[in-house]
């Protein structure tokens, strides 16, 4: 009998709470450890899109100064600044004369890789609208020459999506560009577009 060793006591209670309490703390830490990191290199970012380049393929004035037709193209490059990919949808391109709309079209869906910019060419005809009474005169063009008159339009490109981030959270985001492109009526050409 003098051989058997006794077994060791069973632990106290306090010996279970106080593991339980070290295996809390540790949980939250690692869990606000992985939601700072998601909130800082994985935060969702709305896209940038930016007009390029604006040009008049085609541009017509009819009834005396009255009215006029054109064809438009736009040329828009559009980054995601996302680790994930953005999925655009529910997008549009829209033209404004005067506060009217004289031109729409619906832009594709798609998808733009992370990290990567897309261009993307939008081209339409735009059917003939009235000329208002003011027409702009722009004061002075390059090198001192009067440009004479032209006419300003506005130009809003919308785009809604959603990035999906680590294949499981997705966030809607959006992007706007608005753009006013002058146009010279004596010879249909750009005379300028700011954005």
């Amino acid at each position: 009998m003098g051989g058997r060793k006794k077994p060791p006591p069973p632990p106290t209670g306090r010996t279970n709470l106080a593991s339980c309490i070290v295996a809390t703390i540790f949980l939250i830490f690692v869990t606000i450890i992985i939601l700072i990191i998601f909130f800082t290199l994985f935060k969702p970012k709305n896209p940038t899109v930016a007009v390029t380049a604006v040009q008049l393929p085609s541009f017509t004035i009819a009834n005396t100064n009255t009215s006029v037709t054109f064809t438009i193209s736009h040329y828009i490059a559009v980054n995601n600044p996302n680790r994930g990919v953005f999925t655009h949808y529910d997008s549009s391109l829209q033209l404004l004369y005067a506060g009217n709309q004289v031109g729409f079209m619906f832009v594709p869906s798609g998808k733009i890789e992370a990290r990567r910019t897309q261009y993307m060419a939008a081209t339409f005809s735009v059917n003939s609208f009235p000329l208002s009474s003011v027409i702009n005169r722009m004061p002075e063009g390059m090198n001192g020459l009067r440009i004479g008159p032209s006419l300003e339009i506005e130009t809003r490109m919308e785009m809604a999506g959603r990035v999906r981030v680590l294949h499981f959270f997705t966030h809607h985001v959006e992007a706007t560009a608005k753009c006013k492109v002058a146009i010279a009526i004596n010879g249909g050409s750009v005379l300028g577009f700011h954005c």
